[in-house]
């Protein structure tokens, strides 16, 4: 697996200039990282049913007065895990990565719900303050006693800015990404609807301006005072999602760069035509890549876990949204910023829309194409997300 504060340290080179900055960097790629352990919950506790109140994708939230009060909210994901299993399963690991801070704004804030009028929101309102109690209660019960100095500028990659309304998204891809980067060029002013903004435009456009793309004071302004979101879905359906929509039509850059890769190495008796094109990767080769701790090729946004992409237990996001219940938590999420009162979150499917969604359903076809093993693996790989966003595990 590639080395995370490596890959860290590349960043910072190419964001900063100053001494004193690069000094700190290398202290914190050169530092001892021995953690202490907290007490870990059994996995069976976290598999249970939805309750009255809450969704079927989530479970009950911890009561908000176990957080209340103290001081350090803020932690980040840091991989440590034993070396009990073979080399090919080191990264799928079912222990809880530990958790290290960094010294951040205290950002989390309550909600302003001054535009949000009427009792219409009253339950996604109740189900959005359970979401944010239930990630704050978790960040708080497992994180690590040492602290890491991480660079803000990698912590804030994936993380675009929209002025005019003052927000902040994290974009987690398979989770409604695309139309959330519409929403958002409609919100500036660089579009009149989201319903005319091609594929292409709102991903290769370089309409919206991320947050890495400030100086240091702008960042942190900018995480202090704006509203700060972001949508989830459960791991494996964003897994399956991300698999069928790479791999199952033609990609002139997922076929070549990964397919290729992974039919290299995983296919035995492979063709030449499968070797030259890298197209019709099968599931079970993409989930031998996923789980193999020396991947041929590294980690793509559209499968990396949301808390390498986003550092919920980091940075504090103001909304925890639902692809599960999309469009009644995008429209009171507009609601809340003052959006105008005609823009709604859209409907569409951004590409393939004759394609049945990544439903429970669909995923569940897929995952028989795995062994026990290999479920549960990828459920492991995953595991932080499950617990992190209150999804309730699947049946492996």
């Amino acid at each position: 697996m590639p080395c995370l504060l490596c890959e860290i340290h590349r960043d910072l080179y190419s964001h900063s200039s100053e001494e004193s900055g690069k000094k700190l960097q290398q202290e914190t790629i050169n530092q001892d990282f021995t953690l202490q352990p907290l007490e870990m919950p059994r996995r069976a506790a976290w598999r249970r049913s939805a309750p009255v109140g809450l969704s079927n994708h989530e479970m009950a939230v911890s009561s908000s007065t176990h957080w209340q009060g103290r001081t350090d909210p803020f932690s980040v994901v840091a991989a440590s895990s034993e070396n009990r299993l073979p080399e090919q399963q080191k990264m799928s690991e079912s222990h809880l990565n530990w958790f290290r801070g960094v010294y951040l704004p205290p950002a989390l804030h309550p909600l302003n719900k001054t535009f949000a009028k009427g009792g219409e929101w009253q339950d996604i309102d109740s189900t959005q303050e359970k979401r944010r109690a239930f990630l704050q209660d978790f960040c708080r019960k497992y994180n690590s006693r040492k602290k890491l100095q991480t660079h803000l500028v990698h912590l804030v990659s994936r993380i675009y800015v929209e002025d005019r309304h003052k927000v902040l998204y994290c974009e987690v891809p398979k989770a409604g990404c695309s139309n959330w980067k519409r929403v958002l060029m409609v919100l500036s002013g660089l579009a009149a609807s989201a319903n005319n903004i091609s594929h292409d435009d709102v991903h290769y456009g370089k309409h919206l301006r991320k947050l890495d793309s400030y100086d240091l004071k702008g960042i942190y302004t900018r995480l202090n005072m704006y509203t700060k979101f972001i949508f989830v879905r459960d791991p494996m359906e964003r897994l399956v999602s991300a698999f069928r929509d790479k791999f199952e039509h033609p990609n002139s850059y997922y076929h070549p760069v990964f397919g290729k890769a992974i039919i290299k190495k995983y296919r035995h008796n492979a063709d030449e035509e499968a070797l030259k094109t890298g197209s019709g990767v099968k599931f079970r080769e993409f989930i031998q890549y996923l789980l193999d701790s020396h991947r041929p090729i590294g980690m793509d946004i559209h499968w990396e876990q949301v808390s390498k992409l986003c550092y919920p237990c980091l940075i504090n996001y103001d909304f925890i949204g639902k692809f599960e219940t999309l469009e009644e938590d995008a429209n009171y999420f507009l609601q809340l910023v003052g959006a105008p009162a005609n823009l709604k979150f859209p409907k569409f499917k951004d590409r393939h829309s004759s394609d049945e969604r990544t439903s429970t359903e669909v995923v569940r076809q897929y995952l028989k194409e795995l062994s026990k093993e290999e479920r549960q693996l990828t459920y492991d790989f995953y595991y932080l997300d499950y617990l992190m966003f209150n999804y309730t595990s699947p049946l492996v």
